[in-house]
């Protein structure tokens, strides 16, 4: 199986799993929406914040109060020349080093949550591994005590379940601001709490993210309290539903594809380029969004200012102008340049994170599982959330 059946409710909207193409590059639709499918088109658009403002809010919301509120201190809604320092002091803390030196932290995290699945015929991927272990990695991170991780689960659940009954376009219409809020990661009770915990490592510094964020600076500037409690939100929300559909789809990619699930077996060293397969072919991110904030040309097509322009990434991912055989699902794909980070100055700082834990848990599983399979008794099921292409449920049997 290369293509989802119909029945698994997948958005009918990516169109590129059924290996279909755009007509274009680039077109607009009758609402004024500018959709981008092209790779070098992505590339560029991604390349130009000047005309390609990352702050989408700003046009969906204008100057509305809750607008401010809701982007201040936000690392991913951030242009240049504010992005380009917030990035900087950002990096000094969430360092490639830190990233590594968590892997025997997440192989233990990762075999706990597989251990509690003994005794069973199978396991549900998504709920036993997929979805806990990165909100779990995450929440040990940022230094919050082991008793107050079903607190963060808790809070991941609202926010996806407001995020999946909200869509970009939807936000500067009829709308609760506290919905809005809320499907942005912005619940008082998570942001209460991780500025309690920002205060507290002001004045009793540990060992943990949360306290180099705090300590990190660059020529004697350093972030303040709410762009330090807006990263470690960002960081809990996105970097946990990245992840964990990261791994979900691999899983899904790989059993069907049992010829290179058999390789992978016999070579575990190939994990790495399953993984960037997986992110390429099933990746995540199915689309991101900018504003046009200048009056631009993209491909022939005139873009004017002020238009939400919506970046199809899968589509680009499968662009033949740029992959061969894109409908192949090719561990071996080398180069790869998929866009499942993004690119350019907002290129996702949780990347080598989410690589790190994908391979360790498709490395684990298969260990453990040398029968590892899909249960065909249960379709799996995908996340209902704008622009993301996630495994909601993957019921696998193991003997």
């Amino acid at each position: 199986m290369t293509r989802p059946p119909q029945d698994w409710g997948v958005n009918p909207n990516y169109f590129w799993l059924w290996g279909r193409r755009p007509d274009a590059p680039v077109t607009i639709d009758d609402g004024g929406v500018v959709h981008v499918y092209g790779h070098a088109e992505c590339l560029e658009v991604y390349g130009n914040p000047q005309a390609y403002s990352s702050n989408v809010e700003a046009l969906l919301l204008g100057e509305a109060p809750e607008g401010e509120a809701l982007n201040e201190g936000a690392l991913s809604a951030a242009d240049p020349p504010k992005h380009t320092k917030m990035r900087k002091i950002v990096s000094r803390a969430f360092t490639p080093k830190m990233v590594a030196d968590l892997e025997p932290r997440i192989v233990e995290l990762a075999g706990d949550l597989l251990d509690a699945t003994q005794g069973r015929s199978g396991l549900e991927l998504i709920s036993d591994l997929a979805y806990p272990l990165p909100v779990i990695v995450i929440a040990d991170m940022l230094g919050v005590p082991a008793g107050d991780r079903e607190l963060f689960k808790q809070w991941v659940d609202q926010i996806l379940a407001a995020a999946g009954d909200l869509t970009v376009e939807s936000t500067g219409k009829s709308r609760e601001d506290e919905d809005v809020a809320a499907a942005m990661g912005q619940l008082p009770e998570l942001m209460d709490y991780l500025r309690a915990h920002v205060a507290e490592r002001r004045t009793k510094p540990r060992e943990d993210l949360l306290t180099k964020l705090v300590e990190a600076e660059i020529g004697g500037e350093r972030l303040s309290e709410n762009a330090v409690v807006t990263f470690a939100r960002e960081l809990l929300v996105a970097g946990h539903l990245t992840t964990s559909a990261t791994i979900g789809n691999m899983l899904l990619c790989l059993d069907s594809h049992p010829e290179q699930m058999a390789r992978i077996r016999t070579n575990p060293r190939l994990d790495a380029g399953v993984v960037e397969e997986t992110l390429r072919f099933y990746g995540p991110l199915a689309a991101s969004v900018r504003a046009s904030v200048a009056d631009t040309e993209l491909a022939g097509v005139k873009v004017p200012k002020g238009r939400l322009v919506r970046l199809w990434l899968g589509a680009a991912n499968r662009d033949t102008r740029q992959f061969t055989d894109p409908d192949v699902f090719d561990p071996d794909r080398d180069p790869n340049p998929h866009l499942g980070f993004g690119r350019g100055i907002h290129f996702c700082i949780g990347a080598p994170l989410a690589r790190l834990e994908s391979r360790i848990a498709l490395r684990m599983l298969l260990e453990r599982y040398p029968k590892l399979r899909r249960d065909m008794d249960h379709a799996p099921e995908f996340l209902a959330l704008d622009d993301i292409l996630g495994v909601s449920k993957l019921q696998m049997l193991t003997d």
